[in-house]
């Protein structure tokens, strides 16, 4: 009884996707003491996280639900809790709107109405378009569906000050501009998978060649992003972004050259090189806005 109950909370727990929700922490937090640069109010990031986290974890079970069929067929997705009927469809549906409920309130309560709004129209967006929509019909679904990814910025922001300004716009489209590469690099791994359960992801219709070209065209926009915000921040950011950048745009340079040469390339590693920038631009975001020394702007 007690495995089975047990076994039980960890099929909920799966269906909020717990690793994604990764994305949530490295993306918000940087941008809430950004906001508020100098000062660190514990516990609205506390309560921020909380919403944020149960929106994600809503995100996530109702992208589960849609998904079920396909999940069923690839290897990778093979063991979700849908795929394997662990947990029912009605259940996870009932569980996926109460999530969603959750946030809602506690981003009101703790934050303001935006915040909420915002969680809500990611769910939406996530779930209505890109997940019934744009994933199974084009290979920019995680062009254009990556958006729903980028939202943690400008909800970060608006729980600060309640309005949104160009800062997290940046940032949003840091994120937006990042997400194509990164996850391209794990479609080019699992190909194969997507090709089974007919999702015309770009590794799936595209050359590799094409593929890791798209790739490094988006890094570099994303590196160009990122630089854009030196103008709000101290020389730590500044050089965070430079050198961070540089790093990870040859890396993805790299593989573009090694395909277009014919060599055996490792994407997968591309993947986890991509959560290492974002990781460390972001955190040396938060570690700027909270030293808080003078803008760079302020010696010209």
């Amino acid at each position: 009884m007690l495995s089975r109950a047990r076994a039980t909370v960890l099929a909920y727990i799966a269906l909020t996707k717990p690793r994604v929700i990764e994305l949530l922490l490295v993306a918000t937090i940087p941008v809430m003491l950004q906001a508020d640069r100098g000062h660190v109010d514990l516990a609205l990031i506390a309560f921020t996280l909380l919403g944020g986290w149960l929106g994600a974890g809503s995100a996530n079970t109702l992208n589960m639900v849609v998904d079920a069929d396909i999940d069923q067929k690839m290897k990778r997705t093979a063991r979700r809790p849908l795929a394997r009927h662990a947990v029912s469809t009605r259940s996870a549906l009932v569980f996926g709107i109460a999530l969603w409920l959750g946030s809602f309130a506690v981003l009101w309560w703790a934050a303001n109405l935006l915040s909420a709004l915002l969680v809500t129209a990611t769910i939406a967006f996530y779930v209505g378009v890109y997940t019934m929509i744009l994933k199974r019909r084009t290979w920019q679904n995680v062009v254009w569906g990556g958006a729903a990814g980028c939202m943690p910025t400008l909800v970060g922001w608006a729980a600060v000050t309640g309005s949104l300004g160009w800062q997290p716009i940046v940032l949003f489209l840091v994120i937006f501009f990042w997400t194509p590469p990164h996850t391209w690099a794990l479609a080019m791994r699992y190909k194969e998978d997507y090709r089974a359960a007919g999702v015309p992801m770009l590794p799936v219709i595209a050359t590799e060649e094409r593929v890791t070209r798209q790739m490094m065209l988006y890094t570099w926009v994303t590196v160009l992003c990122s630089l854009v915000l030196i103008a709000a921040t101290s020389w730590i950011y500044a050089a965070v972004a430079v050198v961070a950048g540089g790093w990870f745009g040859s890396r993805v340079h790299k593989l573009y050259r090694e395909t277009k040469a014919g060599a055996e390339v490792a994407p997968l590693k591309i993947f986890l090189q991509s959560n290492e920038y974002l990781a460390i631009l972001f955190c040396g975001l938060a570690i700027d806005a909270v030293v808080n020394l003078p803008l760079i702007t302020s010696y010209f």
